[in-house]
């Protein structure tokens, strides 16, 4: 089987007997995944991926060569011991290990052709209330192959009868599926609450967005588009709309929000607007860690970095006039003497 390894973990990952009843606080990200990548080159060339995730933060990945994971912040361990955590890895490499012999021997049953890749997720969600929702759900060459659904295999439209084929054999192995929903439901909540609470320092840090507004090529003649930056933001989770008055202006674009080097995030909202039709817009961006005090930017009004450099120049340029009048005066004062 090719979950048949997950065997092995039953007794390596502490805690998959315990329920996890006690009350937890938790703000940021919620759910925990595990993935893991197998590049068949040929029937001896085998490449093995994995890593650990919150949410959209790797915090585990893995050394294919030494058969060791790598540690990415000093809370990724959670609140597991050492013991534990080298009976844990040592549980994933005979896994990856067995996961590459199983997929060899089911090579002919599952009519694969060389070269081939194997992608899987698997994990936790934690949901108000303590609520937990797991997941497990395997690709073939990047197409949805076969997911974990109340306990039960079922093949993805998309995997064809190999998959069909694939969850009839897997369906057989009823005391595997058991301990599999075990690791999911009980062990994952489990180091999830246990990694939120040791790295919260830096998962519940809030950091303020910087905002300007500027001008990109036009997309068409007698077209204008304009550009709403919100930069050095922290968590992720951010809101930039390009409003006309109070209503969110329907042809707004957000492209992807990217990492800054700092660990912050960046976000780029555009809109293409007639030129003469760009009176009364405003960029408005709503984050947790402004308090309900949106940064709102009118289009045609300075921006914040503006604002910044006037408040700067001008009480110099001030102070420079003021200066010049007092040396005139002062000389016009000694011609008279």
């Amino acid at each position: 089987m090719l979950l048949l390894p997950l065997l092995l973990l039953t007794d390596l990952i502490p805690g998959a007997d315990n329920k996890h009843g006690h009350e937890h606080v938790f703000h940021g990200p919620t759910s925990f995944y595990v993935m893991h990548i197998s590049s068949f080159v040929n029937s001896t060339w085998t490449q093995q991926q994995g890593s650990g995730w919150l949410e959209d933060l790797q915090i585990h990945g893995w050394d294919s060569d030494s058969g060791t994971a790598i540690f990415l912040k000093p809370w990724s361990k959670g609140n597991f011991s050492d013991a534990e955590l080298t009976e844990v890895v040592e549980g994933f490499r005979v896994y990856f290990i067995e996961f590459k012999q199983q997929i060899q021997y089911r090579f002919s049953e599952l009519e694969l052709t060389y070269p081939f890749e194997v992608q899987g997720v698997a994990g936790c969600e934690l949901h108000s209330g303590e609520t937990t929702v797991s997941f497990l759900r395997n690709a073939l060459g990047g197409v949805d192959f076969i997911s974990l659904q109340n306990n039960s295999c079922v093949p993805a439209a998309q995997g064809g009868s190999r998959a069909q084929r694939f969850c009839a054999i897997f369906s057989e192995y009823q005391g595997l599926l058991n301990i599999i929903e075990t690791l999911l439901s009980n062990t994952c909540p489990r180091f999830l609450l246990g990694v939120l609470d040791a790295g919260k320092a830096e998962l519940q840090r809030q950091v303020k967005p910087e905002a300007w507004l500027s001008s990109g090529p036009p997309p068409l003649p007698g077209h204008l588009k304009l550009v709403c930056h919100v930069s050095g933001f922290y968590p992720k989770p951010v809101l930039v709309m390009w409003m006309r008055g109070e209503q969110e202006h329907p042809e707004t674009h957000q492209g992807d929000i990217l990492p800054n080097a700092d660990g912050t995030w960046y976000l780029r909202v555009t809109l293409d607007v007639m030129a003469g039709e760009e009176a009364n817009l405003n960029c408005q961006v709503k984050h947790s860690s402004l308090g309900g005090q949106d940064i709102v930017l009118h289009w045609g009004h300075p921006t914040s970095t503006m604002v910044i450099i006037l408040a700067i120049i001008l009480p110099t340029f001030i102070l420079l006039i003021c200066l010049a009048l007092w040396y005139l005066r002062r000389r016009s004062y000694q011609n008279i003497q």
